[in-house]
């Protein structure tokens, strides 16, 4: 459950957020009413005059996979909401192309001339794929969905997470950057990402991790990021000056594995970077103040307040202006993008021919998705059927079977699914 509580007033403004006990004792005496469940919003049955409203300054870090969202007070330095965003670019970009092979095989099939269409094919200035465009919508709509619930002042964004060009070549901008104490963050946030926090010769986890040479400065290996790799200590000082190869000499799969990750680019960063442009152009037209910060700065913000390694931490630690912060929640709200669903009349199988008929949306005036509460079996998730009966999944994943008739409704699908981390 959320440690902060979203408050509207009768004219639906947002004021300050409270305690869940002060909400849970105006819900009980009638002086509110509940708003939205996901997040818990509450709508002041009375006008309250005009409340001096907090200063909220909210902070993004944006993810390939995950961004993570946090609400601060900006003057006592509290993180009063959380939440992480789980993106589903991967699986827009799987439908994309399973849908371009059955367009290509219906095409096969059907002979007939068509004329081509590349002169109409024109993508506008700062065209995103739909799987990265997908990442910065989902953003926005959480951005505008926390303005209307909570008076944000201020916008911070990591718009930097790795800087390749400073990582590949240290002098392209001078002295000051390098020397500087966030250098090191930058160098060491790539590799740890790169080589996914484990050592690269024998696979630790959680243990202390060092930088390594895979190819010794001694023997002519050079300071580039592809050269360099995360070890932990046992492995660094066993290999020592050796070669690489005299090194794995024994264990050739591993060799194999450690030269082709060395030279592999990072997905995920680039993914990050095709987006932050995007994204930050976009937070502009919101009228607020943006903050901006590198990743090597969010790191040396969370390591010098002692805060572990979470993307809604990261996202607490984003800017300069990160205070020594309160942290007064434990649970950020995880959040998972699913889809309002597809248009397609009949399901297709992997040949592209139709195996049935999707039925028509709503059923019952419910869709897959819809959180009901059931008289017997509680709150679930519900899964409608056109014909007999529907599927209510529970918490603990157990499903029953129940009537439509016994199911009042607690929260219609919005696209996203819920949980408390």
């Amino acid at each position: 459950m959320q440690n902060c509580i979203f408050v509207l007033d009768a004219n639906k403004q947002p004021l300050s957020s409270t305690h869940p006990a002060r909400a849970r004792k105006l819900l009980k005496q009638g002086k509110a009413a509940v708003f939205r469940t996901y997040p818990f919003t509450i709508i002041l049955r009375k006008t309250v005059g005009t409340p001096g409203n907090e200063p909220y300054r909210i902070k993004l870090d944006p993810g390939a996979k995950v961004t993570g969202i946090a609400l601060v007070n900006e003057r006592t330095g509290t993180v009063v909401w959380a939440a992480e965003l789980s993106h589903r670019g991967d699986i827009i970009r799987q439908k994309l192309s399973f849908r371009r092979v059955v367009r290509r095989n219906r095409r096969n099939r059907k002979t007939r001339y068509r004329p081509a269409r590349f002169n109409n094919r024109k993508r506008p200035l700062g065209w995103l794929t739909p799987s990265l465009q997908h990442r910065v919508e989902t953003t926005m709509t959480w951005v505008k969905r926390l303005r209307k619930y909570c008076p944000i002042t201020d916008i911070s964004m990591e718009l930097v997470r790795f800087d390749m060009q400073k990582l590949q070549n240290p002098e392209i901008s001078g002295v000051e950057y390098q020397q500087g104490v966030l250098f090191g963050y930058e160098l060491r946030e790539y590799l740890l990402t790169k080589w996914r926090h484990q050592c690269a010769y024998c696979g630790a986890k959680e243990v202390p991790l060092e930088i390594e040479h895979i190819h010794p400065k001694s023997k002519g290996g050079s300071d580039r990021v592809s050269n360099l790799a995360i070890a932990c200590h046992k492995c660094n000082q066993k290999k020592a000056a050796s070669a690489v190869e005299q090194f794995l000499k024994k264990r050739p799969e591993v060799l194999k594995r450690l030269l082709a990750q060395a030279k592999a680019p990072l997905k995920d960063a680039a993914a990050v970077n095709s987006t932050r442009w995007a994204l930050f152009n976009r937070l502009k037209e919101t009228g607020l103040t943006i903050e901006t910060g590198t990743g090597g700065l969010t790191k040396y913000n969370r390591t010098l307040q002692g805060l572990p390694k979470t993307h809604w931490l990261d996202a607490a630690c984003v800017g300069k202006s990160t205070p020594m912060l309160k942290i007064s929640t434990t649970q950020p709200l995880l959040i998972t993008c699913k889809g309002r669903g597809g248009r397609q009349k009949a399901a297709l199988n992997k040949y592209g021919y139709p195996i049935r008929h999707n039925p028509l949306k709503p059923i019952k005036g419910w869709q897959t998705g819809d959180i009901a509460k059931h008289k017997v079996h509680g709150i679930g998730r519900i899964t409608p059927r056109s014909r007999g009966s529907f599927v209510l999944t529970k918490p603990d994943k157990t499903q029953k079977s129940v009537k439509p008739i016994d199911l009042k409704p607690v929260f219609r699908r919005d696209g996203y699914a819920y949980k408390w981390g």
